[in-house]
């Protein structure tokens, strides 16, 4: 009775954070390109099931994954073996994010467009080792303490110095790789892992010293991605890329139905398999201690398989479609402003939905006791991703490079890093990474190769890719420059009498 409880509280909650996405659809549909949709009831069912699968995936988090990474960080906190933490911080990236179904979608189309010179699987291991060494880095931080923001000031440092000798082809395609590493499963576990390591050392605080697993997460692995371009590219001649067929950008699917959903929730279980392989290696065979109330957590880790199994169906037959179908129609229109406004008003719907980012905000505010309003994050959040997004878009028909702006932007964040208060740092550099998931990542990466490939002198390589980048960056922009707004308004506060 209980367990029904919390899950038509979730539901109720999650059909209220789909609002803002059912608005856009409303909106562009009657207003703009004043059209029904003919298959709109499939549609309507497909947001009862994303809405259905948030609910499933929240309440399996609270029984399964946050139970259990936070028991795992303060065993090993007590247990006291440096070693050991850091070999669990590694697995635990390298294999929450090795199948990252996100991941292996954006390798596959470098792959392609890049006529093989981009192995997926080189690509996909390269940013797995990335993580898991990344995420051993943060827990050796947060063991010692060591402040956040000079590792991300000197990380993002070398983020730019390297940006600007990579070749045009792998720019855009490395930051894209460091956004799509953080996932619905994955940043709810690193987020986790930190929280409850903080909370298990005398002098941690969770807020600061727990936060900021998955900014390290998203930052190296555009390093090494590049850094791969870099070896790739070397002394070749920028070939011309063909535009991508329909095959290839997915928007054609010849797969059975039933095998169809068969194959996605096998995805589902291979996404969260190697997280359950690894919690389970290292609580039987390192602590060598059974897992309390084991059924619970079985139950719990089936719900969340459930849960993105119904998400990501739910996201096929209610958004996909009429998303793929409304940007095509809007390319098709005399001028830009209404891809811009799609754009802006798509990237704030699907952020407001983002289940990763309901979680972490949740997080917050329990860490921050009461401090953080995590309703107040989610907006800041969207507003970041709509404006990164809009941005990115214009980058696009324009034609610009994206060296410059994504330059431009990480100094922007190097410069807010050192003004802003330091108990939103941690969170703000995660709050980057929560954007680009299974919600907003296919929308946004159809949106980038869609207009590359109808915008005449594009090459769908070099500025196909990189809308998740600015959807990363700007969302770090808004919440910093949100905590040194209000902090300066309190010191006004104060100082008037």
């Amino acid at each position: 009775m209980f367990y029904l409880q919390a899950f038509s509280h979730s539901l109720l909650h999650a059909l209220k954070n789909l609002f803002p996405i059912i608005a856009v659809v409303v909106f562009f549909q009657l207003l703009i390109l004043q059209q029904i949709p003919e298959n709109i009831f499939v549609m309507a069912a497909g947001l009862l099931i994303v809405a259905v699968g948030v609910a499933l995936f929240l309440q399996g988090l609270e029984l399964s994954i946050f139970p259990v990474g936070k028991s795992l960080s303060n065993q090993f906190a007590r247990k006291g073996s440096v070693p050991v933490l850091l070999s669990f911080g590694f697995a635990m990236g390298f294999s929450a994010v090795v199948a990252e179904p996100a991941l292996i979608a954006v390798a596959q189309q470098a792959e392609e467009i890049s006529e093989g010179k981009i192995k997926a699987l080189t690509l996909r291991i390269l940013v797995a080792v990335s993580v898991g060494l990344v995420v051993a880095l943060g827990v050796f931080r947060t063991i010692f303490g060591y402040p956040l923001q000079w590792l991300m000031i000197i990380g993002y440092i070398v983020v730019v110095i390297i940006t600007w000798f990579a070749p045009p082809e792998i720019v855009g395609l490395a930051y894209d790789s460091g956004g799509v590493t953080t996932n619905i499963v994955t940043v709810p576990l690193i987020a986790a892992l930190g929280i409850g390591l903080a909370a298990s050392i005398r002098g941690r605080n969770p807020l600061l010293d727990g936060f900021g697993l998955v900014a390290l997460a998203v930052m190296v692995p555009m390093i090494t991605v590049q850094l791969y371009g870099i070896v790739v590219y070397s002394g070749a001649p920028a070939d011309p890329v063909a535009l991508p067929t329909e095959a290839q950008t997915g928007t054609v699917d010849q797969t059975p139905v039933l095998l169809g959903m068969l194959l996605d929730l096998a995805g589902m279980v291979r996404d969260v398999l190697p997280i359950i392989i690894t919690i389970l290696f290292f609580q039987y065979l390192v602590l060598r201690r059974g897992l309390t109330n084991p059924r619970k957590i079985l139950f719990g880790f089936a719900l969340v398989v459930l849960g993105l199994y119904a998400f990501v169906v739910g996201l096929k037959l209610g958004l996909f479609p009429i998303g793929t179908s409304m940007a095509r129609q809007l390319m098709g229109m005399e001028g830009y402003i209404f891809v811009y406004l799609f754009a802006f008003m798509i990237g704030f719907a699907t952020t407001m939905a983002e289940p990763a980012l309901i979680a972490i905000g949740h997080q917050a505010e329990q860490a921050a006791a009461g401090t953080i309003n995590g309703n107040a994050i989610r907006l800041i959040v969207a507003v970041g991703v709509a404006m990164g997004i809009t941005l990115g878009v214009h980058r696009i028909i324009s034609g610009d490079s994206i060296h410059h702006y994504i330059i431009g932007g990480y100094i922007l964040v190097i410069v807010l890093t050192a003004l802003a208060p330091r108990y939103i740092i941690p969170l703000a550099y995660d709050l980057g990474g929560v954007t680009t998931s299974e919600v907003t990542v296919p929308l946004v990466t159809a949106l980038g190769i869609g207009l590359a490939s109808s915008i005449e002198g594009r090459n769908v390589l070099i500025d196909g890719f990189g809308l998740i980048a600015f959807a990363s960056i700007f969302p770090i922009v808004t919440v910093m420059s949100y905590a040194i707004i209000v902090e300066m308004l309190a010191k006004q506060r104060k100082t008037d009498p």
